[in-house]
């Protein structure tokens, strides 16, 4: 009974504790997007492509693209980078890189 009265019963009140603030290690960085949004002047030439390859697959069906997003030269030449660095300590592993910072 006692499982069952701590998932279902009524809660005493909540005690008050005083908050400490808490130093995140990432105070002062900001996220580096991996994709950003394409240039206005690529829509059409990507949407003609992108929906003759699905109507290949598809000659039946509608296509709407509803956004179109490029890859971010900054994060791509920093993954290349730390990747290729980190390649030469170990040469046998394969690496993801899963974020980017930059100090700002």
């Amino acid at each position: 009974m006692g499982f069952f009265q701590r998932l279902f019963g009524k809660s005493r009140e909540p005690e008050i504790t005083q908050a400490v603030p808490v130093s995140n290690e990432l105070d002062g960085w900001e996220p580096i997007l991996g994709f950003i949004p394409a240039d206005k002047e690529d829509y059409e030439l990507v949407s003609v492509i992108a929906t003759a390859i699905a109507a290949g697959d598809y000659p039946d069906s509608q296509f709407k693209i509803t956004r179109i997003m490029q890859r971010n030269p900054e994060a791509l030449t920093v993954s290349l980078i730390a990747s290729s660095i980190a390649a030469g300590d170990y040469p046998d592993s394969q690496l993801t890189v899963k974020s980017i910072y930059t100090k700002h």
